[in-house]
């Protein structure tokens, strides 16, 4: 079947797949003495608080939800942080080295430092990739035997796309004229997540149908990054006069963060009025129920194909987003809005509808793959393996995590308490995450918090030193 006959097809649904015969269904004997395949689904921008069963009654996901209910959930993951302003740059080196913030930026480029895919491809995978890569072609082809279809760091769209709602302005998510999301393609204009989804499931298709060898797939979505589009369906679901805001809403973040008029920050306007935040979040929470149909394609395809019940499937997003809250549209900040996203596991042994509380790392998932395969996990991976905590053979990898970026922001977080140090302007905040979940309480100047301050700020300084962040900070400056 040729690739654009095919994706004619795929837009049928997982029944039209299963009724043309071409995939196999393998008994369960067989699948014993068989590799497990991986199956690694990636959004972008795609906070922690945006999936309908864990956390958001307002947001449509039946297929992340689905998902979910067959998955551990890892409902505290977080991203280390990033050296320049494109968050998804160093979140995807280090979880494509499964190195550690400050040793990916150059490890990334080092011909020598073994790759996620890379590692499959030599374990005796056929590995592929499409969408979103965003860390140079020749760690993407290096990486993967069969790449697909991809794109860079975002697909700009008109300029009206940008600090909006603003008079006058008619830019529409579904209109396939701005570009963005919207593609040209053999057949017309497509969105992007369509686009990808086409190609994954044209590749396990033919891979189910051709080849013994295991798979490792790497489907990178871009969405929901904006310019945030969709069909007209999607965002007809969400009136924006309907979004409720978030706790934590303001029309302005109370100081200079340290990036305050960088891009993400001017796509709306300053305040921050109500209608703005409500809009933007609209046309997030649209653009990830179309992410979340194409999503369902794809778990319809994997079904079909007979694979299904030795396919591990991770699905996970970069880092999170802001779209209103604490007066940032971004994800240049420390609050867990932007540090935190989902991260599920689902497969062979995997016990579903579990929810793990401890905090981990995005980018473990390279060495919890390794030991689910049973595969070395190559000695420069700093990340560990979350496989004892899905066990139960461990509680907790950490009793802290990290987050830093640029030399403008630094976290330390606590199971209950989180500390921010800002070292561009000395100001410093102090939250009660686990009475204050929001963060919408600082109680850095609080006295009765003095000591809580400087026991946080012990445990950053120590945290920097073990991940070799040279930047020079006075702490002096934070104690009480």
């Amino acid at each position: 079947m040729n690739r654009r006959k095919f994706l004619k097809t795929a837009g049928l649904g997982a029944a039209a797949l299963a009724m043309s015969g071409c995939l196999p269904e393998l008994s369960r004997a067989d699948l014993k003495h068989k590799k497990p395949n991986f199956l690694f689904i990636f959004s972008d921008d795609q906070t922690y608080k945006s999936i309908h069963a864990l956390n958001n009654p307002q947001i449509k996901t039946p297929n992340l939800d689905r998902l979910c209910a067959r998955s551990t959930v890892f409902t505290h993951s977080f991203n280390q942080g990033a050296w320049n302003g494109a968050i998804c740059v160093a979140s995807r080196a280090m979880l494509n080295t499964g190195q550690t913030l400050f040793h990916a930026k150059s490890a990334i480029d080092i011909a020598s430092t073994p790759l996620w895919g890379q590692t499959f491809t030599e374990a005796g995978y056929n590995t592929f990739m499409t969408g979103k890569w965003h860390n140079g072609k020749d760690t993407l082809f290096r990486s993967f035997t069969t790449v697909g279809p991809y794109g860079g760091g975002m697909f700009g769209s008109t300029k009206a796309a940008y600090n909006r709602p603003a008079e006058g302005n008619e830019w529409s998510p579904s209109d396939k004229t701005l570009k963005g999301h919207w593609r040209k393609t053999e057949d017309g204009i497509e969105h992007s997540s369509k686009i990808w989804t086409d190609a994954a499931i044209d590749y396990l298709t033919e891979k189910a149908c051709s080849d013994d060898k295991p798979f490792f797939m790497y489907v990178a979505f871009h969405a929901p990054h904006d310019p945030r589009q969709s069909p007209e369906k999607y965002v007809d679901m969400y009136p924006p006069e309907k979004m409720e805001l978030p706790p934590n809403y303001m029309p302005e973040h109370p100081f200079d963060q340290g990036d305050h008029d960088i891009r993400d920050e001017e796509l709306a306007p300053f305040p921050r009025s109500e209608h703005a935040v409500q809009v933007h979040l609209a046309e997030y929470y649209a653009i990830i129920t179309h992410f979340d149909d194409q999503l369902g394609r794809l778990l319809d395809a994997l079904e079909s194909s007979g694979q299904a019940d030795n396919t591990y499937i991770i699905f996970s997003s970069d880092h999170g987003l802001a779209v209103g809250q604490h007066g940032l549209m971004g994800k240049q900040n420390q609050y867990d809005h932007s540090v935190r996203m989902p991260l599920f596991v689902s497969g062979p042994g995997i016990e579903k509808g579990k929810k793990i509380d401890a905090m981990v790392y995005l980018q473990s998932v390279f060495a919890t793959s390794c030991e689910l395969a049973g595969i070395s996990t190559p000695g420069t991976v700093e990340f560990p393996s979350l496989v004892p905590l899905i066990e139960g053979k461990k509680s907790k990898l950490y009793d802290a995590v990290f987050g830093s970026y640029r030399d403008l922001q630094r976290m330390v977080r606590t199971k209950d308490y989180k500390l921010i140090i800002y070292p561009h302007n000395g100001e410093v905040q102090l939250f009660d995450i686990k009475n204050d979940p929001w963060e919408t309480k600082d109680l850095a100047e609080e006295p009765s918090y003095k000591d809580k301050v400087n026991e946080l700020l012990d445990i950053l300084k120590e945290q920097l030193r073990q991940h070799d962040d040279d930047l020079e900070i006075d702490y002096s400056r934070y104690k009480n």
